[in-house]
C-alpha cells in the first residue's frame, strides 16, 4: 500500500461455478489504475443475486467496518446488492462509517458531488415506492373491510360451541356465520367423533 492513496475494496460476483469475474476485475483493475489507487483486496463471489447467504459480500461489510479500505469498487449494481432496499441500506451504513461507493458500469461514484446527489435520488425513490405499497395495502384492507371481509388470523374451531349448536338444530352455515369458521371446518369438526350429537337435517 502507497501512504496517502485511497485503499479500495473490488467486489465481483458471477451467478454460476461455469462464469467466470475475469471481465469484471479486468475493467475494474484499469478503472482503479486511471485513479490512482491501492488495491486492498478483490473480493470474488460465486452466489445467485437473491442468495442471502453471500460470505464475501458479508466478509467485506465487515472490513468496511474496520475501515480497512476507503472505497468499494463493484462492476454493477445488480452484481453488488439483491434489491434497492438492500442497496440503500448498505450504502447509509458505508456513509455513516465513512465509506466511499463507485458502481462502475452504472456510472455512480460516490467519491463526486454528483455521485452522492444521484444517491440521495435513489434513495428519495425507494422512499416513494415504500409510501406507495403502504398506501396500497392500506386501500385493500380498507375495500375488503368495506366488503365484509374478515381480516386477521382465522378464528380457532371450537369443536364444542359447533356441536352444541348443531345439537340446537343450528344448520351448517348458520354454524360457520355464527362462530366465523367455514362450512367446511364444521363438517370437519361434526365427523371428528369428538361430541357425539343427535342427527338433525341440515
Amino acid at each position: 500500500m502507497t501512504p496517502g492513496k485511497s485503499r479500495v475494496a473490488i467486489y465481483c460476483r458471477v451467478s454460476t461455478e461455469d462464469q467466470s469475474t475475469d471481465l469484471q476485475v479486468s475493467e475494474l483493475m484499469e478503472f482503479v489504475t486511471a485513479r490512482g489507487w491501492d488495491v486492498y483486496r478483490v473480493y470474488e463471489e460465486t452466489a445467485t443475486g437473491t442468495n442471502r447467504n453471500r460470505p464475501l459480500l458479508k466478509e467485506l461489510q465487515g472490513d468496511a467496518r474496520a475501515r480497512k479500505f476507503d472505497i468499494v469498487l463493484c462492476w454493477k449494481l445488480d452484481r453488488f446488492a439483491r434489491s434497492l432496499k438492500d442497496l440503500i441500506l448498505m450504502l447509509q451504513e458505508f456513509s455513516e462509517i465513512g465509506i466511499q461507493f463507485v458502481s462502475l458500469r452504472d456510472q455512480i461514484d460516490l467519491t463526486t458531488a454528483a455521485g452522492r446527489l444521484m444517491v440521495h435520488i435513489i434513495g428519495a425513490f425507494a422512499e416513494f415506492e415504500a409510501a406507495l405499497i403502504k398506501e396500497r395495502v392500506r386501500a385493500g384492507l380498507k375495500a375488503a373491510k368495506a366488503k365484509g371481509t374478515r381480516l386477521g388470523r382465522p378464528r380457532r374451531r371450537d369443536d364444542e360451541a359447533i356441536h352444541h349448536l348443531r345439537a340446537k338444530g343450528v344448520s351448517l352455515r348458520g354454524i360457520g356465520r355464527e362462530l366465523g369458521v367455514s362450512v367446511g371446518a364444521v363438517q370437519k369438526s361434526l365427523s371428528s367423533g369428538v361430541f357425539k350429537t343427535p342427527a338433525v337435517p341440515s
